[in-house]
């Protein structure tokens, strides 16, 4: 611990920074910053906080994630008052090419993840906290700053569910309770009570202080620290813009930058500031993982002619490829029996955490799992994860290295109905910068694509299928990312047909009857979905006057979108007409379903024979 004087000359220097780089940038959020800037403050110098600001890569250090990222100036801020942030930095905030952007991102080498989408810190937090617990066994804290008008976001509850679940007493949380919202007064203004109420009734142990006293929030950091057996939440009454009279809980104020008048007018009452002081950070222990053995990988076998759903060759892919792979670890929302999630879990216990129905906490804790180097593959049905596209798209802030299995989906499910049946997905996934969709139709195209997927850097989905499907390739079948399989062709075809997933055998079944008739077509098993590489695709479509595209999606960002841009781009004069699910969807057998959103073998036919 620091003398009391020393800290508190401390917390003036970080609001001076936190004005001065929002009246530079003319943007920003500064009396988000001032009313956090006491705590914050006080938990990186005071001694409890322990992390090696040279080495932030450092597998002990303890870890913060501002979930409530619109307070940058204070995260920034913090970093130049440790002296690891130039004054001259600090003031390109907010400007083109500066890693110190609006919100935090990865950019900025002491932000754990991209924050700023408020509700999301604390998922990520109890993913870091996991880490440390159950798989590299390392006593680092993770501490997770929360604003109170993001407590009303589910994913926070979502998160405290499971962090008082799994017993993370390694994780500390401090809400900001500054009473004022982006345009008035929260929920619970500044009733500490209801949020005590609320956050025990979860789980966790709660500390109620003045968030401007530095004796009590000393005391909360150094009991929180003990632990109790589950997480702490430290509950802070705050003032908004604390320290500059001018804007001090007055509403108005949220995300608006004083002028340089105003500014100055600040500064006189903030009092002298030694731009000179510079606060230290205590050392981690330096203790590291243990760095499990890389492992012989064994390619996958099925049983020759009986039939595999794609989702069970995922859960066998999953637990196949681990020994090679000593990184990956498994995330699923409560249906491990039908993702077949369950066969990694039961071969790898420690592993394996079980998320429930809880979709958008498991993204996040996966992106936790990831900032600590594992390799999360987080599975459920395609269709719930519309539900954390939110948590999905802020992953590619983050730079994030994650695998996403969505089951059941499509029409094809059959009975269970269009609430189950993933139609979606397919656009979800392919709007994410740099991310890899693959669709197999059998059980040893998903078996190689999971492996592929463990390969590559960056977002990943794997779209699979409830119904068993026919083996259709062999153990030794390569799918390398990017291309396509052209399953039939011959000289004389004049129509494409290219399909994926559950509609290859429609396309399939199309093939054969139409050869009886003389009609000859290319069909072509389209399992990456993105990226589409040019050249193979053009070599694929060869000379072929028409394409169509058949898949058990929506034609809206799906796979006929997809094949439309390539065509496009490649300046050839090739019609393309797409076969989607158009109508609204209803329970029914998987092939009454097809034929209704005609997509079958019979829409199909119906289609070559149209164009032709």
């Amino acid at each position: 611990m620091i003398d009391q004087t020393e800290l508190e000359k401390l917390a003036r220097l970080i609001r001076y920074y936190s004005l001065i780089c929002t009246t530079e940038a003319g943007s920003g959020h500064p009396t988000s910053s001032l009313s956090a800037t006491d705590l914050m403050a006080t938990l990186l110098f005071d001694g409890v906080f322990r992390f090696d600001a040279d080495h932030p890569e450092h597998p002990n250090n303890d870890r913060l994630v501002f979930s409530k990222g619109h307070a940058s100036p204070l995260f920034y801020s913090l970093w130049v008052a440790a002296g690891k942030v130039t004054e001259d930095e600090l003031m390109t905030y907010r400007k083109f090419g500066s890693p110190l952007q609006g919100h935090p991102t990865v950019d900025f080498r002491y932000a754990e993840a991209a924050t700023g989408s408020l509700g999301q810190g604390l998922s990520i937090g109890v993913g870091i906290a996991m880490n440390a617990k159950y798989l590299d066994r390392l006593p680092y804290r993770t501490y997770v700053l929360l604003g109170d008008s993001e407590m009303a976001e589910g994913s926070q509850w979502e998160a405290m569910e499971i962090a008082a679940y799994y017993k993370l007493d390694n994780l500390i949380g401090i809400i900001d309770v500054n009473r004022l919202g982006q345009r008035g007064e929260t929920m619970y203004g500044w009733d500490l009570d209801v949020y005590a109420r609320r956050i025990a009734a979860f789980g966790w142990e709660t500390i109620l202080i003045d968030g401007h006293n530095f004796s009590e929030i000393r005391a909360a950091y150094q009991k929180a620290v003990k632990g109790a057996g589950k997480p702490t939440m430290i509950i802070a009454k705050t003032i908004k813009g604390k320290g500059v009279p001018l804007v001090e809980d007055k509403n108005g104020w949220h995300g608006k930058p004083l002028n340089r008048e105003q500014l100055k007018e600040a500064l006189q009452v903030l009092g002298e500031v030694d731009r000179s002081l510079r606060g230290e950070i205590a050392k981690p222990a330096d203790v590291k993982p243990e760095k499990p053995a890389v492992a012989f990988v064994s390619g996958p076998s099925y049983e020759p002619g009986k039939p595999v759903a794609t989702r069970k060759a995922y859960g066998n892919a999953l637990k196949r490829i681990k020994p090679g792979y000593p990184a990956i670890v498994a995330v699923d929302g409560e249906v491990s029996n039908s993702t077949f999630a369950e066969i990694f879990r039961d071969a790898y216990p420690d592993q394996y955490f079980e998320m429930y129905i809880a979709e958008q906490n498991m993204v996040g804790v996966a992106q936790g799992l990831n900032t600590r180097g594992k390799i999360p593959f987080a599975s459920t049905f395609a269709a719930f994860f519309t539900r954390a596209f939110d948590q999905i798209r802020m992953s590619q802030y983050s730079r994030a290295n994650m695998k996403f299995a969505g089951s059941h989906a499509g029409v094809s499910i059959g009975e269970d109905g269009p609430s189950q049946m993933g139609l979606e997905d397919i656009a979800m996934f392919r709007t994410i910068q740099d991310s890899l969709v693959l669709y197999p139709c059998d059980a040893y195209a998903t078996e190689r694509l999971v492996e592929e997927a463990a390969k590559q850097k960056g977002v990943v989905y794997i779209r699979t299928t409830r119904e068993a499907t026919p083996l259709l390739y062999g153990p030794k079948d390569t799918f390398p990312i990017g291309k396509c399989k052209v399953l039939k062709q011959s000289d004389n075809d004049t129509v494409a047909v290219i399909a994926a997933g559950a509609t290859v055998f429609e396309a399939l079944g199309a093939y054969d009857e139409l050869k009886k008739e003389g009609i000859q077509v290319r069909v072509i098993d389209l399992y990456c979905v993105k990226p589409i590489e040019k050249e193979t695709f053009n070599e694929a479509i060869g000379r072929v006057g028409r394409i169509i595209t058949v898949e058990d999606h929506r034609p809206e960002g799906g796979i006929g979108e997809a094949v439309k841009s390539v065509v496009a781009e490649s300046g050839k004069a090739v019609p393309v007409y797409s076969l989607a699910v158009k109508k609204l969807p209803k329970s029914g057998k998987p092939n009454e379903l097809l034929d209704y959103e005609e997509i079958s073998k019979n829409a199909i036919i119906k289609k070559v024979k149209e164009v032709l």
